[in-house]
Parts: structure tokens; C-alpha cells; sequence
């Protein structure tokens, strides 16, 4: 990656070209993150609003949480490094997602450096580019703060970089080095149980790497770091009550009632949107029939890798455990690539909400170096002009595979920079604007829906306190019920509805001959009622 230069007396490291070139374009796939964050792009929601809650009473050391307000499985380690930003920045978007952006250039690096380990430095450099770019989808995931991909992704590379670093005998702290594998896996853990398939397989290279070690000391050690970083959610699971507990909650929400769909359906969703979906070739409106061509070769990309890693080790055979190492970390990718999938076209989200639930499938990322890594070696095979006839044959359609990825990922991204920020600009817009008016001029104290409600909350630094209603003014998904509590109590509550919602109309139903006569205004695309009496139905 780099080489020791001698100037002036000082030794000073040269990136190699592929290095130089990997460098510039990551600062560009930063750059332009760092432009749709302080623009608040993608749009903000209540979902992210709760952590960003959770950090702002963290960063004020009135919380400790362990999971998601109202959840038991998703972990707030996002929330844990916000929250110094946020107590001293106070409460805004750009403030809250800078450590996504963080981690989304230490992914980058660490990314390009495993790739370097077990490919080679060009097409390290090559997966680099591929992941600067990205539409909607793909900078969702990566900068808005809703819990575990942002995070686990960095922590699976670090978890294989020191699997490759202990077998070829280039770390010299060794158990430090394992203490460290375990407490990633207990904090991934912890983050988002989505990660299982790829921890799974980092540990089955760790025990390839260090099988004997781990006899030892340094397996005592494993263990004791991974319940370190797990011990959040082992502690809370003691206290939790029967049906509270995490696998329980997350047994129930994965289970959905009426019919399973079909197979078909579900590896359809899975495969010709999700995957293309989490590699940022489609619109966040889902893709065309021109752009599900990646979902139908990813299978056959799974095997190649397989296939490719296979031989390339029985091709070591006989050499130190530090040049088999490659082959095993690339196989181990194919693996957790595949076992994802899997679990994801279990699920019949994969069929009925294949879009909005694509997002599952972002940690794909991870193997993107294996997945492509036999299209690198054929194509330079046939540019070297090393093969006959059938391997020039073969090289050229996978020049022209790899060609067509980067077009295609690249068209979407310009397209989402050109066209696609302006609905988000818009409707941060109109939520500022409803922020700022009941800021200044209250009620302070309001009923509204779940996507209004703790948005509202983050953005007026809970200066406007909000009760989640569902659409028929019943008590929806409070996650955090002081906020309701708070609202129960007031004499005289307002009611934020968007115009002409369902919310509206049934509100405006029950005011009857007070609709006309309660204060109501409009701001931002929101109807703001303030009754001289609360409307309570459910009670």
C-alpha cells in the first residue's frame, strides 16, 4: 500500500498508485456525503428521530439506554457516539449523522485494505470506486441513523483483518488481537442481529487461523471479550420480563400471520430488487427490468467466488498458513453473502415489501470483493492476452459485466444528485418550518402521528412535546412514553395532522361544530388544531 521514502533525513510512507488512486476516490464518495448531510439528504423520519432523542438524553445523562425506545432487539450503539456531538452541538440532522460519516470512510478504508490483503491492489481500488458511488438506497444506509449497518460493517472487516494478520504472523500482540475479535462480535451483536451470517464465518476464519491458540489463553480471552461487548443486552434480557426478551421480541416481529408466499415470489423480491437495490444500480422507487440483470447473475457470482477460492487453495497447498489465508477470507465472504441472502428470501417482506425492506441487504457490501473478484481475474487474463480464444471470449463479457456495474451504479448516482435530492430538501423544509412555528408560538403540547411526532420532538429540542395517534385518534406507537404521559396531562393540547389525512378528517369529525371555531392554522403542509377543550376518544 505504501513504500518508505527518505526525504530530508525523514522517512516518509509513498502511497502506490493504486493506493493514491483508491485515496482520491474515497475522499470524493466523502465529499459528496458530506454535502447530502449538511443538506439533511436523504429526508429525516421519526425512526431516526428516536435515536437521535436517545443520544440527546444520553449526552444530557438522563438515560442509559440499552436497546431502541419501545424495542428489545436493536441496539444504540449509534446513539452511544452521537451523543457527545449532540451535548455540546445540541440537537440538528448533520450534527447527528456525522458519525455515520465516519464510519462510512473507515468502511472504505478497511474495505480497500482486506481487498489489497487478498486480491490485489488495482482491484482494491476498483471496489473502492464501486463504493463511492451510491443513489438513495445505498446513502441511506450509510448516513441516516437507524440502527446497525453503518457500524457492523467496519467491525466484520476488522474481525477478518486480524484473521488474516494472525495467520500470515504480521500482528505481534496476539491476544490483544483476539481479546479485540471478541469484543467486535459482542458489539455487533448487540447492534443488529442481521450481522449473524457474516460473524459466523469471521469466526470460522479466526479458528482456521489460530485454531491451536485458542486452546488457550487466547480462546479464554475470546470469549471474555465478546461478553464484554455483548453484556448490554445480557443484562437487560435478566431484567426483562416473559415475552420482553430479545429473541422473543424478535421472534414476533418476524413472524407475520396469513399465508407464506411462494418461494418464487420471495427469491424474485430477493434477488431481481433487494440485491440490486443494496448495490446502488436502482432508483429507491425500485428497479427496471434493465437493472435486475445484477440479481440474476449474483448466484452465479456466488459460485464463481466459491469456485475461485476453492482452487485457489488447494493451489497453496503445502505453503504457510499466511498465503492460504486469502482463499479462506474470500470463501468465508461468499458464504456470509449467501447465508444472507438466504435468511432475507425466508421472510415474506422479501415478496410483499421488497423495497422498503432491500435495506436488510446492504451488509451485501461486504462481499463485494469476492462476489466480483472471478470477473477481475478473467478479464486481465484476456487483456494479457495469457488465454486462448475461449478465455479471450470469456474476458471480454466480464470486462463487459464489470463495465456495465460501474455505468449502471454511476448513472443512478448522478441521477439521484440531479434529480432526487429536491423531494427530501422540500419536506426538511416544511418540517423546519412546522418546527419553528410551534416553537415560537406553540401549543407546546400536540397529538400527531408517528412520522410527525418525534421528528417534531428532535427538531424543536423538545421544546414541543408529541403523543403518537393512529390514523382513527387511538393511541399509536409511543416509543418513548413520557413524551405521552406528558401530553395526557396538558389541559389544552393542539393537534399537528397533515392536510387532508385521514388523521384530519376524523379530527375534524369529532370537533363537529367546533371545527370551524378552533384555532387552526396551516404550516408547511401540516394543519395545526388547538381546541379549546382536548379531544380524547379513547378515553
Amino acid at each position: 500500500m505504501s513504500q518508505p521514502e527518505q526525504h530530508r533525513g525523514r522517512w516518509r510512507p509513498r502511497l502506490d498508485r493504486p493506493a493514491l488512486v483508491a485515496l482520491l476516490l474515497g475522499l470524493a464518495g466523502v465529499v459528496y456525503r458530506l454535502v447530502l448531510t449538511v443538506f439533511t439528504v436523504p429526508v429525516s423520519n421519526s425512526d431516526e428521530a428516536t435515536f437521535g432523542l436517545a443520544a440527546l438524553h444520553i449526552g444530557q445523562g438522563r438515560e442509559r439506554p440499552v436497546f431502541l425506545y419501545g424495542q428489545h432487539y436493536m441496539g444504540m450503539l449509534e446513539s452511544y457516539l452521537a451523543a457527545p456531538l449532540v451535548a455540546v452541538a445540541g440537537p440538528s440532522w448533520p450534527v447527528l449523522r456525522l458519525p455515520m460519516l465516519v464510519l462510512y470512510a473507515l468502511f472504505l478504508y478497511l474495505i480497500h485494505r482486506l481487498t489489497r490483503r487478498i486480491c490485489t491492489p488495482w482491484f482494491a481500488t476498483f471496489v473502492v470506486g464501486l463504493l463511492v458511488l451510491g443513489g438513495e438506497r445505498v446513502v441511506r444506509d450509510q448516513l441516516t441513523v437507524v440502527g446497525g449497518r453503518p457500524e457492523v460493517k467496519p467491525a466484520v472487516l476488522v474481525m477478518l483483518l486480524i484473521a488474516v494478520g494472525l495467520a500470515a504472523g504480521t500482528i505481534r500482540r496476539r491476544r490483544f488481537a483476539v481479546t479485540a475479535f471478541g469484543l467486535l462480535v459482542g458489539l455487533a451483536l448487540w447492534s443488529d442481529w442481521l450481522i449473524l451470517p457474516y460473524l459466523a464465518v469471521a469466526g470460522l476464519a479466526l479458528v482456521w487461523a489460530v485454531r491451536r491458540e485458542l486452546l488457550g489463553w487466547s480462546g479464554l480471552l475470546l470469549v471474555a471479550g465478546a461478553v464484554v461487548g455483548v453484556a448490554p443486552m445480557l443484562l437487560d434480557n435478566l431484567r426483562a420480563g416473559p415475552g420482553d426478551d430479545s429473541l422473543s421480541v424478535f421472534r414476533e416481529i418476524s413472524t407475520k400471520d396469513g399465508p407464506l408466499p411462494p418461494w418464487s415470489d420471495r427469491i424474485r423480491g430477493g434477488l431481481l430488487e433487494g440485491v440490486p437495490l443494496a448495490h446502488g444500480l436502482c432508483p429507491v422507487d425500485g428497479c427496471g427490468r434493465w437493472q435486475q440483470w445484477f440479481g440474476v447473475l449474483y448466484p452465479v457470482l456466488l459460485v464463481a467466488g466459491a469456485v475461485v477460492a476453492v482452487v485457489a487453495y488447494r493451489r497453496a497447498a503445502g505453503a504457510a498458513r499466511g498465503a492460504r489465508v486469502g482463499p479462506i477470507v474470500q470463501l468465508a465472504l461468499v458464504v456470509g453473502a449467501t447465508l444472507t441472502l438466504l435468511s432475507y428470501v425466508r421472510s415474506p417482506l422479501a415478496a410483499t415489501s421488497p423495497l422498503d425492506n432491500a435495506r436488510y441487504l446492504s451488509v451485501l457490501q461486504l462481499s463485494l470483493p469476492a462476489v466480483l473478484w472471478p470477473l477481475w481475474v478473467v478479464a486481465v487474463a484476456c487483456w494479457r492476452g495469457t488465454v486462448g480464444a475461449l478465455g479471450r471470449l470469456t474476458g471480454a463479457l466480464s470486462t463487459a459485466v464489470l463495465a456495465a456495474l460501474t455505468a449502471t451504479a454511476l448513472a443512478i448516482t448522478g441521477l439521484f444528485a440531479a434529480t432526487g435530492t429536491a423531494a427530501s430538501r422540500t419536506e426538511e423544509r416544511q418540517a423546519r418550518e412546522l418546527a419553528a412555528a410551534l416553537r415560537a408560538d406553540g401549543p407546546h403540547q400536540v397529538y400527531g402521528d408517528y412520522w410527525t411526532c418525534n421528528r417534531l420532538i428532535f427538531n424543536t429540542d423538545e421544546t414541543v412535546v408529541c403523543g403518537v395517534l393512529d390514523g382513527d385518534l387511538s393511541p399509536g406507537q409511543n416509543r418513548y412514553l413520557p413524551y405521552w404521559r406528558q401530553v395526557g396531562r396538558a389541559d389544552r393540547p393542539g393537534y399537528v395532522v397533515e392536510v387532508d389525512s385521514p388523521m384530519d378528517r376524523r379530527l375534524r369529525r369529532l370537533l363537529a361544530d367546533r371545527a370551524d371555531a378552533a384555532p387552526m392554522r396551516e404550516v408547511g403542509g401540516y394543519r395545526v388544531y388547538h381546541p379549546d377543550t382536548p379531544v380524547r376518544p379513547w378515553r
